[in-house]
């Protein structure tokens, strides 16, 4: 009994120091990351086309589709795609037209060219979309007049095919709400960061923003590849890195509103984002369990005790605490630290959810059910 203690503490303890490295090359990147010079807009501004995917109706999405049409840019336009024209966006559609006539334009798009439908949508807006670069939007996403302007910088540099953007809720309302924020602001953006360091720049993309110039969709075709996979942001950056373009993260982090949350979303959701990153990634996921310095730290003070231990959890906790308060302070979530308490309830649920995201193959997504295959690939059941 002795023996298996001690190899449980040896464990335990070299997962709470991967795990506190982890935490302290977070905020080394997060902090050297956003601290970087601006980068001045593109001069001439050339043509974009803002294109958005639209399927239901969310709480503020009035405001939110308002403010794309509202940015600090002299030549875009914003177009908008349904699926069904029974769906309780069209009214609100109309209008927006009616408000911005010489911007807006929505399209009925009802051809389900793919198991992914937000991609079969993009698709038939996309021959609709004259811009130099093309840039989608998810429809739940609310931007500062300097969004457009900011995210498309980085194209100035001729090497660079893609943009894309990190996002949560910078004042959250709730529990479910508040661990979604803190799960995108304290690990998600954190770990892009990471990997973009490890790969020598990204080599994928995320959501809900992904600007890209349009000659890299025609030449690598990503959008067709990835209509009958999960993750599609993750395809498209990922076959523009495969033509040999550069792929980058801006310094404009999103606000994404997760009011309506509850925890059961956020699970659901979270373990969709697993699953889809284990079959794109591959072994590569299995990799993420070796962060998880905050709950090892806890299981070796539950099967040791002994005085050493509470000094590594002290330790490994301190540096959760301060990579978090480096986050939220360099992403401008002061609002988020209030919610700092849920921390460990969000690094337990974490853990959980990597764990049910090593096994299985099915996902839910907007009511329907689905299967992964090898690949990323969706099949209908």
């Amino acid at each position: 009994m002795r023996l298996v203690q001690q190899v449980l503490e040896i464990g335990f303890g070299i997962l709470s120091l991967t795990g506190f490295i982890f935490y302290s090359w977070q905020a080394i990147a997060v902090k050297q990351f956003f601290s970087r010079a601006k980068i001045p807009p593109l001069n001439p501004a050339p043509p974009v086309t803002i294109l958005v995917p639209v399927c239901g109706l969310e709480a503020g999405a009035w405001e939110n589709w308002l403010s794309l049409c509202q940015q600090d840019y002299p030549n875009y336009n914003v177009l908008f795609g349904v699926r069904e024209l029974s769906d309780p966006a069209v009214p609100f559609l109309k209008q927006l037209v009616q408000t911005y006539p010489y911007l807006v334009r929505w399209y009925h798009c009802p051809e389900i060219l793919g198991v992914n439908y937000k991609i079969s949508n993009l698709l038939q807006l996309r021959d609709y979309a004259n811009g130099q670069i093309i840039v989608f939007v998810d429809s739940d996403i609310r931007v500062t007049p300097d969004y457009l302007a900011t995210v498309i910088a980085p194209l100035q540099n001729p090497q660079l095919g893609v943009v894309t953007c990190g996002y949560f809720d910078h004042r959250p309302r709730g529990l479910g709400a508040a661990l979604s924020a803190l799960g995108r602001c304290l690990d998600f953006i954190p770990s892009i960061l990471i990997a973009r360091m490890l790969d020598g720049g990204l080599k994928f993309a995320v959501g809900p923003t992904i600007a890209v110039r349009s000659q890299v969709l025609t030449q690598t075709g990503a959008m067709e590849l990835a209509k009958n996979r999960i993750g599609d942001d993750y395809r498209l950056g990922y076959e523009a890195a495969a033509a040999g373009y550069g792929v980058e993260l801006s310094t404009y982090v999103l606000h994404n509103d997760c009011s309506g949350d509850s925890l059961g979303t956020v699970f659901g959701r979270e373990v969709r984002w697993s699953r889809g990153i284990r079959f794109n990634r591959g072994s590569q996921y299995y990799g993420i369990g070796f962060t998880f310095g905050t709950v090892y730290s806890v299981c070796l003070v539950w099967v040791s005790g002994e005085l050493w231990t509470l000094a590594v959890w002290a330790a490994v906790w301190g540096m959760r605490l301060f990579q978090a308060w480096i986050c939220c302070q360099t992403m401008n979530a002061e609002k988020l630290w209030a919610w700092i308490w849920v921390l460990p309830l969000r690094d337990g649920l974490s853990f959980l959810i990597w764990l049910v995201g090593c096994f299985g193959r099915k996902v839910h997504w907007r009511g329907r059910e689905l299967e992964l295959e090898p690949g990323g690939y969706l099949v209908e059941k």
